[in-house]
């Protein structure tokens, strides 16, 4: 596993998006995220070139998208400890829920769409909960080249709002 440095994951996610410094308090707001000020660069353009935020043990970094590039929607994974009141903080921030909380393998997930177009994968962790998923889905062995899950109400349903979720990403502005 690479070493990286304090504050930061092997993996870090990189949101370039219209109104960066909205999507920065939108982070702080929902998440509680924390920003790296000595981070923040503004590029000669007036637009914002590179912010961070630390969240958990991962660093989410933030730029202004330029006129000149393209739309690109960020998909992100996020583990909370009050699914509850993250999606009530998202809502009053103008996300839109498209997947409401599920049973989930032994957690509660949930997926909502930020103001920004970027889709977030949110889930709470029950560490008592223990799940095999093969067996959930149906089969207690799983062959190497089987990729296929069973098709409960639960799995359906977060399929289908994924389905129509990423249907549904505009670039609007």
């Amino acid at each position: 596993m690479p070493v990286a440095p304090e504050g930061y994951a092997a993996v870090n996610p990189f949101i370039i998006t219209r109104r960066a410094e909205a999507l920065l308090e939108f982070l702080i707001d929902v998440f509680g995220a924390a920003e790296r000020p000595d981070a923040r660069t503004v590029d000669t353009d007036g637009l914002l070139l590179h912010a961070e935020v630390a969240l958990g043990g991962s660093t989410i970094a933030v730029a202004d998208r330029k006129s000149d590039w393209p739309f690109m929607p960020s998909l992100l994974q996020v583990w909370v400890d009050n699914l509850d009141e993250t999606l009530t903080a998202a809502r009053g921030r103008g996300a839109t829920i498209v997947t409401e909380p599920t049973p989930f393998f032994g957690d509660t997930f949930s997926r909502f769409r930020d103001p920004w177009d970027n889709l977030w994968w949110v889930y709470q962790h029950d560490p008592s909960a223990v799940v095999d998923w093969r067996s959930e889905a149906g089969s207690s062995e799983v062959e190497p080249d089987e990729t296929a899950w069973a098709p409960t109400p639960e799995l359906t349903y977060i399929h289908e709002t994924l389905l129509t979720a990423m249907a549904e990403l505009r670039d609007r502005g």
